[in-house]
């Protein structure tokens, strides 16, 4: 498991492109047969995949980062899948994942397994894991069953679908909140207008990309913005005190997760599109 620290407002400030990308970009993601993690001092979360081809894949702890024997032993997770048919194993039950299904897995489930339904289109899981004082039941939350709202429009090109998984309108967490947005064909920004939530972090995973196209994604406070340039099946950490959006080059998606100390989904503060430099 990689760790990473992130730095304060001063430092970013001073960052070259190289130090960004190295704190703040998981590049690494969605391997056949393992579950590369990041452990970020952002709210300690991780962030993870797994990809079972022909095997299955067990999520265990690390103990050097972790301290668990296990890795739900004091955590909750959040999993959507983004690729084939597939299944998870949380103890003695299994839940069918379908492309775009999504799972919560509570605080104490000692048994967390990936499999796929077919070894040539495997499913490819993606989670984020923030720390959990409590136990809240598993669920499992088809894509069907989740909440979309429509925002945006193709004349200002973002006109997208949120769909809700994972947040207090359907289920309780002890701070996971976790979601997919899908960008109309036409439509690039995601985001906007920008906002920043000081009681949480957030970690998007972008994805749906042609191999050319790319996605800049907008970081840090609105008078001191940078940008990181995004591929297919990457992730980004957003701190609490960054804003965060961003502009591709084509229509795309991505997953977003957020862990804090409030999961009021309007909790934001707007960033006035004029007064972004």
């Amino acid at each position: 498991m990689e760790v990473r620290y992130s730095p304060d407002q001063n430092g970013f400030k001073r960052f070259t492109t190289e130090e960004l990308r190295k704190s703040f970009l998981i590049e690494s993601l969605f391997k056949k047969n393992k579950i590369p993690m990041v452990y970020s001092d952002i709210d300690r979360s991780i962030t993870g995949s797994a990809v079972p081809s022909g095997r299955t894949l067990k999520l265990t702890a690390t103990k050097k980062e972790m301290a668990a024997d296990y890795f739900t032993e004091r955590r909750e997770i959040g999993i959507i899948n983004t690729g084939g048919e597939g299944s998870i194993v949380v103890n003695k039950k299994e839940y069918k994942m379908a492309n775009r299904d999504g799972l919560y897995i509570g605080r104490g489930s000692k048994k967390v397994e990936f499999k796929s339904l077919n070894a040539k289109k495997p499913a490819m899981f993606y989670f984020v894991s923030y720390p959990a004082h409590t136990f809240y039941p598993d669920k499992h939350v088809k894509f069907s069953q989740s909440t979309p709202v429509k925002l945006g429009s193709l004349k200002e090109s973002n006109a997208r679908t949120i769909y809700k998984y994972i947040h207090p309108g359907t289920m309780q967490t002890c701070q996971l909140v976790m979601g997919l947005t899908e960008l109309k064909e036409g439509s690039v920004w995601n985001t906007m207008p920008a906002h920043t939530h000081q009681r949480r972090s957030e970690v998007y995973m972008y994805f749906n990309l042609k191999p050319e196209s790319y996605v800049l994604h907008i970081l840090g406070e609105p008078t001191q913005t940078r940008h990181i340039i995004i591929r297919n099946q990457q992730a980004v950490l957003s701190t609490s005190w960054s804003m965060h959006a961003g502009c591709g080059t084509q229509n795309y998606s991505f997953i977003w997760a957020m862990g804090g100390e409030n999961q009021v989904f309007d909790d934001m503060d707007w960033i006035p599109m004029n007064n972004l430099l």
